[in-house]
C-alpha cells in the first residue's frame, strides 16, 4: 500500500543557488507570512512566539541566512543559542544547506565553556580546572562526610537540587532562606541540603575541578568584573538568537544580560504553553517579560501547524483551552496561550483506549502498532511516550514479544555502538581511495564501503542484535542519501566523515528504523507520524507529586508537548489496574476530562453535582509556639521549624522505612511518594482511618488512594511495637 505523506512546503533549500531571481529573495520565498517577517526584519528586538509544529527553526535558520546574504549579518559575529547540543547540530546543518557555515550555534554551556577556555588564563591565570562529568560519587562522598544515609535515588535528588540552586544563583550560604518551598530533596530537610552543597562546593574546591554550573558562574563572574574581556566578547558578537527561550533559567538569562551589554540586537524564540521544565530553575518569565525589558520589540506570532492534522490539532487546542488555573502561560496578556491553525489535510480522529491493566495496556499498543506497520507507516515513525522511564519495561516485553524493533531514548547513543564506531573507521580510511579515484554518488559510496562489516540492501528476517546492528548501518546509509540531495552533488565522502564527527561529538543522531520509546520530557522537540501517550491515570498525568495548581499546569503542559508531537495518529490510553486481577481503582487523567468520549469537562461535572468540599486550608500559626508559619512546609506539618517535633522517633522512622522501600521499588525519588513535611505530619497526627489521613495537607486523593491503606497499616504495627 501506498501512502500519500503530508508534510511541511519544501524546504527553500532545494535550488537556492539557482533559479530565478536575487539570492535573498529565494531564500524568503519558502515561506509563510509570518515567516517572512520574522525572517526579514533583521535588526532591533524581537520576540517570536512559536507554536508546537509551526517551523520555529525554519524561520530563524532563514533569518540567519538572509541576514548574512544581505550583508546585514556577519557570519563570525553572530551567536546562536539552543538548549541541545542536538538542536545546536541541526540549526548548524540547515544553515549550512543555506549557504551559512560559520555562524555559531551551541549550547549556552558550550558558548560559556568556549569563552572560558580562551579568558581564563589572561583572567584568572593557570590552567582551567578539569570539568567534572557527573556529580555523583562527589555528593555521595560529601554526604559521607556529614554522616548521613542516602541511596542512589537521594544522591540523584540531592545532584538536582544542587543544580537548580546554582542556576537559580543560589549559594550554599544563601540557599536555606531562598529553598523554603523546595520540600525536602532525596528525603532531606533543607538544612542538611546545604550542608551537602557547601561539602560538594569544598571537595570541588580540593580536587580543583569544576561542574557544568559551574561553567556558566564563573563566565558570568569575568564578564561582571572584567572590563576588557567583556568588551572583547562583545566586540566578537553583535546579534544574538536565542531558541526555546521560555526554558532560560536565572543564570542563563544573565550571562545573555552580559553578552549583551545593554544592546538590543537579539532575536527570541519560544512558546510559553511548552514550559516543562521549571523543576530544573527554567521559568517562561523571561519570554513573557520580553516586551516589558524591550518595550520597542517586534512580536510575531507563528500559528500555523504544517505538523499535524486538523483532529491532533484540535486536541491540543482543546487541552489548553479548558485550563482553569493560573500559570506562566496565561500571566501576560500579550501572549495568551497561542491557539494553532492547522495546515495539513484531516486525518483520523484521536483514538482513547482503556484498558484493564498495565500489560493489557502494553499489548494492545503493541498490537495497534502493529496494524500500522502493515498499513506502511514506518517503525521509526512510531513513538511511545510516557510520564516516568520505570513505565518503559512493558511496552520493551510487549514489543519484543511482537518481534517489533524499537529503540529506547536515553539508552546506549548511537553513536556509542560497536558498528556505528566500525563503519566510521572504514569510512575515515576510504577517503584517500575515494578522493584518487573516479567520483560515485555518495550514497553508493557508502553502501559499498559498510557492506565490509555486514550491510546489505534487504533488511535481515530475523530480530534481536543482527537487526540492530543492520538498523544502524541502515541509518548511516540514509544520512548519506539525504546529505547527499540537500548538500549537493559535489557533497564528497571527506565532508561525511567530517559531518559524522561533528554529529558524534552533539549526538546529533541519524533516524534508525524502530519504536521509539521515550519519556514526555526526552520527546521534547521531535515528532512522529504515529504517537502512543500511554498510562493517562490519575496519579502519572498528572504526576502523584504535583500538589500545587502550578505544578498541575505544568503537567497539562507536558501533556500538550506529547500531543503535539504526532503527525497524524494519535492513541491515548489508560489501564484502571497495575497488575492483571488486581483492583480496578485507577481513573482516567483529569485532563482528558472533556477531550475523550462521553466525558464532560470536569468544571462542568462539579457545576452538576454541587461545590465540592475543600480540604481545610493549613494552619497558619505554630501549634506549639503560636508564631505565624512561613513556608509551605511549615503549614503542612503545623509547627515553625524552632519548635521540637511532636512525633515518635520510631513511627517517624518507620514510616521513612516505608517510603524509601516504596520509592526503589516504584524506581521514583523518595519525595515523590511523600515529601518530608508530609510524613512528619503523618507521625505527629496519627491518623486512625483513611478519612483522618485524607484531612492532612499533602495527601491528595491520588496519593490516598494509591498509599492510604499502607499507610495506616505502617502506623498500627508502630504503635504496637
Amino acid at each position: 500500500m501506498v501512502r500519500r505523506r503530508h508534510r511541511r512546503p519544501p524546504a527553500v533549500t532545494e535550488g537556492i543557488f539557482d533559479g530565478g531571481g536575487s539570492l535573498e529573495e529565494r531564500i524568503l520565498s519558502g515561506l509563510d507570512e509570518e515567516q517572512r517577517e520574522v525572517a526579514s526584519t533583521l535588526t532591533g528586538p524581537m520576540c517570536v512566539l512559536a507554536g508546537a509544529g509551526t517551523g520555529k527553526t525554519r524561520a530563524i535558520t532563514h533569518r540567519i541566512a538572509y541576514g548574512v546574504h544581505s550583508g546585514v549579518y556577519s557570519p563570525q559575529r553572530l551567536l546562536a543559542v539552543t538548549f541541545t547540543a542536538r538542536a545546536a547540530a541541526e540549526m548548524r546543518s540547515r544553515l549550512r544547506d543555506l549557504g551559512v557555515a560559520n555562524v555559531q550555534a551551541r549550547t549556552f554551556h558550550a558558548a560559556a565553556l568556549r569563552q572560558l577556555q580562551f579568558f581564563w588564563p589572561q583572567a584568572i591565570g593557570g590552567t582551567l580546572p578539569n570539568l567534572l562529568d557527573h556529580k555523583a560519587n562527589m555528593i555521595a562522598e560529601a554526604s559521607r562526610r556529614l554522616r548521613l544515609s542516602t541511596d542512589r535515588a537521594s544522591i540523584r535528588d540531592l545532584a538536582a537540587e544542587i543544580e537548580w540552586a546554582k542556576v537559580s544563583m543560589l549559594t550554599p550560604a544563601n540557599y536555606l532562606e531562598n529553598a523554603q518551598d523546595r520540600g525536602t530533596p532525596g528525603g532531606f530537610d533543607l538544612t542538611a541540603v546545604a550542608r551537602v552543597f557547601q561539602a560538594y562546593e569544598d571537595i570541588k574546591t580540593d580536587r580543583n575541578v569544576i561542574d557544568f554550573e559551574d561553567v556558566l558562574l564563573i563566565t558570568v563572574g569575568i564578564l561582571q568584573e572584567d572590563p576588557k574581556v567583556a568588551a572583547t566578547v562583545r566586540e566578537q558578537y553583535r546579534h544574538f538568537v536565542v531558541d526555546e527561550y521560555q526554558d532560560v533559567s536565572p543564570l542563563q538569562q544573565r550571562l545573555l544580560d552580559l553578552w549583551l551589554g545593554g544592546r538590543n540586537e537579539l532575536c527570541v524564540v519560544g512558546d510559553a504553553s511548552q514550559t516543562i521544565y521549571s523543576f530544573t530553575g527554567a521559568s517562561p518569565k523571561h519570554l513573557l517579560g520580553f516586551k516589558a525589558q524591550f518595550p520597542g520589540a517586534t512580536v510575531v506570532k507563528l500559528i500555523r501547524d504544517y505538523r499535524s492534522t486538523p483532529q491532533v490539532v484540535k486536541l491540543a487546542n482543546d487541552l489548553l483551552g479548558s485550563r482553569r488555573s493560573g500559570g506562566p502561560v496565561a500571566d501576560a496578556a500579550w501572549a495568551p496561550p497561542l491557539k494553532l491553525v492547522a495546515q495539513r489535510p484531516s486525518g483520523p480522529e484521536p483514538r482513547f483506549m482503556e484498558c484493564p491493566d498495565d500489560e493489557a495496556e502494553a499489548a494492545v499498543v503493541a498490537g495497534r502498532i502493529q496494524e500500522l506497520l502493515n498499513t506502511g507507516v514506518k517503525a521509526s515513525e512510531i513513538a511511545i511516550l510516557f510520564r516516568t522511564n520505570g513505565q518503559s519495561e512493558a511496552y520493551e516485553q510487549a514489543l519484543a514479544s511482537a518481534g517489533i524493533g524499537y529503540q529506547l531514548r536515553g539508552g546506549e547513543r548511537f553513536f556509542a555502538r560497536k558498528e556505528v564506531r566500525d563503519a566510521i573507521l572504514q569510512l575515515r580510511a576510504a577517503t584517500r581511495a575515494v578522493a584518487e579515484g573516479p567520483q560515485e554518488a555518495l550514497g553508493q559510496i557508502v553502501r559499498d564501503i559498510v557492506a565490509s562489516i555486514g550491510y546489505t540492501d534487504a533488511a535481515p528476517h530475523s530480530g534481536g542484535a543482527l537487526r540492530e546492528r543492520w538498523e544502524s548501518l541502515a541509518a548511516l546509509v540514509a544520512l548519506a542519501d539525504e546529505l547527499a540531495v540537500s548538500r549537493g552533488e559535489s557533497f564528497t565522502l571527506a565532508e561525511f566523515v567530517n559531518e559524522l564527527q561533528e554529529r558524534s561529538v552533539a549526538q546529533h543522531a541519524p533516524t534508525v528504523q524502530g519504536v521509539t520509546l521515550a519519556s514526555l520530557h526526552a520527546a521534547k522537540g521531535l515528532e512522529w507520524d504515529a504517537v502512543f501517550l500511554v498510562g493517562l491515570s490519575e496519579g502519572l498525568m498528572p504526576i502523584s507529586f504535583a500538589d500545587t495548581p502550578e505544578d498541575v499546569d505544568e503537567e497539562r503542559r507536558l501533556l500538550y508537548v506529547g500531543i503535539t508531537r504526532a503527525r497524524e495518529h494519535l492513541n491515548l490510553s489508560w489501564s484502571t489496574a497495575r497488575t492483571p486481577g488486581g483492583r480496578a481503582n485507577r481513573k482516567p487523567s483529569r485532563f482528558l476530562d472533556g477531550l475523550r468520549p462521553n466525558s464532560v469537562a470536569s468544571a462542568n461535572a462539579r457545576s452538576k453535582t454541587g461545590p465540592t468540599r475543600r480540604k481545610a486550608a493549613a494552619p497558619a500559626s505554630c501549634k506549639v509556639c503560636g508564631s505565624m508559619l512561613a513556608s509551605g512546609a511549615e503549614r503542612k506539618v503545623g509547627r515553625c521549624n524552632q519548635c521540637p517535633p511532636t512525633y515518635e522517633e520510631q513511627t517517624f522512622d518507620a514510616l521513612r522505612q516505608w517510603r524509601r522501600d516504596e520509592a526503589q521499588s516504584a524506581d521514583v525519588p523518595a519525595y515523590v511518594v511523600f515529601t518530608d513535611a508530609t510524613l512528619t505530619a503523618i507521625a505527629e497526627a496519627k491518623p486512625s482511618s483513611l478519612e483522618e489521613l485524607a484531612g492532612l495537607a499533602g495527601i491528595g486523593p491520588s496519593k490516598l488512594e494509591r498509599y492510604g491503606e499502607a499507610v495506616l497499616a505502617v502506623l498500627a504495627e508502630s504503635s504496637e511495637l
